[in-house]
Parts: C-alpha cells; sequence; structure tokens
C-alpha cells in the first residue's frame, strides 16, 4: 500500500471529495510546538504503490488540520496555528497562495469542517474556546460560538441538518448547535476528561460519536444522551481523532496516541474489527474516502502517510 513522506510531523488528512485519488494533508514542525507547517496535496497513482505530491504549501506556523470545500474541487482551506485560517486553490500557482487568509481567532486554530449538505461555508474550532462559522466570499466570519470553558478541538456538520453542527471540547462537553438559534441546543457531558473528536453518523442524523483522552470512543443517540448507545474500548492512551464511515452504517475509525488505527462495529459486541499498528509514533489524522469504500488514509507524528483498503496491511508493498 502507497506511502508517503512528509518532511514535518502529520497531524491531519483529509479524502478530495471529488478525486478518488487524492488528499490533502496538513503538518508541522517540531511536533506543533513552534516551527513552520506545510500543506502537502498529493496523488495516489493510478500504476502502483506510489503517492505523488501535487503540490505544497508552506506556512510559517504549523498547520493542525485542512478541510477540501465542498464546492470547488481545488479548493482547502488550513487550520493554522497562529490562529488563522489559509485558504489555497491548486489550480492556480503556488506563489498565487494563499488566496486569503482569515484571521479572527486569538489562538490555534485545531479543526475544520466543511458543511457537506449546503456546501458553501465551514466552521473552525479554536484553542480560543470559540467555535466559528465561514464563508469564502466574505473576509469576516458570520458567526462566532462562545458557550465552551476550554479548548474547542473538534467540529462536525449534521450530514442531514444543513444548520445542526457539533463541537468537542477540552472541558469534556459536546455541544449540539443550530445556527439559526441564539446558543446550543444540547450540551452532552460525555467524559470525565477532555473529548478530542466527535463525529456524526452518515445513514443516522441522530448518532454523534465521541473520542476522549480516557481512551474510550462514545456513541450517543441526541434523543436520549443520557446513557451511551455504546462505549468502545481497546485503545490504550487518548483518541485523536474517529470518523464514522460514509459506506457502512455501523463502521466507524479511530487514531490515537497508542499509535495504532482502529476500526469499530458499534453494534456487535466484539466492536473492534481492525486494528493496524503501522505507525511508529503518535497516530493523530485519520479518514475515510466518500468515493472509495474501504479505503483509508492515516498519518502521525512519524511524518508517515499510508493509504489503505480496509483489511490490508498499510506497509504491504
Amino acid at each position: 500500500m502507497p506511502v508517503f513522506k512528509t518532511p514535518f510531523n502529520g497531524y491531519s488528512v483529509r479524502f478530495s471529495p471529488f478525486y478518488e485519488s487524492r488528499l490533502a494533508v496538513a503538518t508541522a514542525q517540531n511536533f506543533g510546538i513552534l516551527g513552520n507547517g506545510r500543506v502537502h496535496v498529493v496523488d495516489l497513482a493510478p500504476t502502483g504503490p506510489v503517492i505523488n505530491e501535487l503540490v505544497a504549501f508552506d506556512t510559517a506556523d504549523g498547520v493542525y488540520d485542512v478541510a477540501w470545500s465542498e464546492s470547488h474541487d481545488s479548493v482547502l482551506v488550513a487550520a493554522i496555528a497562529d490562529g488563522s485560517i489559509k485558504v489555497y486553490d491548486t489550480a492556480l500557482p503556488p506563489q498565487s497562495n494563499p488566496v486569503r487568509s482569515l484571521k479572527e481567532h486569538a489562538r490555534e486554530v485545531h479543526g475544520l469542517d466543511y458543511n457537506p449538505t449546503r456546501r458553501d461555508s465551514f466552521l473552525s474550532a479554536s484553542w480560543d474556546d470559540s467555535v466559528k462559522l465561514w464563508t469564502l466570499d466574505r473576509p469576516a466570519s458570520l458567526r462566532t460560538f462562545r458557550e465552551h470553558a476550554y479548548c474547542v478541538y473538534s467540529v462536525a456538520w449534521n450530514p442531514k441538518h444543513a444548520d445542526v453542527f457539533a463541537s468537542a471540547s477540552g472541558d469534556c462537553t459536546v455541544r449540539i448547535w443550530d445556527v439559526r438559534e441564539p446558543g446550543s441546543t444540547m450540551i452532552i457531558p460525555g467524559h470525565e476528561h477532555e473529548i478530542l473528536s466527535c463525529d456524526w453518523n452518515k445513514y443516522d442524523e441522530c448518532l454523534i460519536a465521541t473520542a476522549s483522552v480516557d481512551k474510550s470512543i462514545k456513541i450517543w443517540d441526541v434523543r436520549n444522551y443520557r446513557v451511551p448507545v455504546s462505549v468502545l474500548n481497546g485503545h490504550g492512551y487518548a483518541v485523536r481523532k474517529i470518523k464514522f464511515s460514509p459506506h457502512r452504517r455501523n463502521l466507524l475509525v479511530s487514531c490515537s496516541y497508542d499509535m495504532t488505527v482502529c476500526l469499530w462495529d458499534f453494534m456487535v459486541e466484539d466492536a473492534l474489527v481492525g486494528r493496524y499498528d503501522h505507525h511508529t509514533e503518535f497516530a493523530v489524522g485519520v479518514d475515510l474516502s466518500v468515493l472509495v469504500d474501504g479505503l483509508m488514509a492515516s498519518t502521525g507524528w512519524d511524518e508517515l502517510v499510508y493509504v489503505w483498503q480496509q483489511g490490508m496491511d498499510p506497509r504491504a508493498s
């Protein structure tokens, strides 16, 4: 399976919603503590297990996340450690990029999510405890959501409801928001420790997953969130990122500081259906392709990006 070496530590990887062989990778120097960053746009070679770099964009600060535009196949946004969001267009020459820099957050931007239904807006999550709503045609954010008491690490749009999203925070809660409402519509005190990631199920708009420093993943039904639908234990350290499958209702993938990527079926008793231990440092970025069933990607602090088919060994050539 193809592997791509990055000069800096990997932070996030995202499949393009338009091209089945294209991915974007966010990286940061010195484990994101201090130094530069780089966004890589890469293509899987059609002929063999090779990943080719299409273009790279350098930043003065680390890049913590990337998200592809859902409306323009060449546009992506990047979350930067200086509190800015950079907008890149791969159709333009490198010297014309970034095409925009959106700077409002007072601290690091840690998470991004593009609206998959409306396709015209995206959210940013920041260590300044806030979430902001943006469109590419405006230089200023449309709205700021401030309720969390600590860093917001992750945001996720609901796949069915264009105005609804969730945010995961170090204050140990996930909040559900509707952009038409003045405040959050629901607070789920999901874990005893920081919540690092959240994602909505792609087939049941009432199910949301949370991942925590407590090493667990929990599945919640927002219609009755007193008790989780399922608790997934198996990681040895904090669970950094989770993603529901775009193709299978009961499947989700996770990555952790225990250096593994895990695949789960949350509806069966033995929920852990796959464990991949190909990384040699913290595994911090994971994604599943919308266009190719079972195609997975991960990145980590070992400066490697792996792309593989579910059930295969990511290291097999």
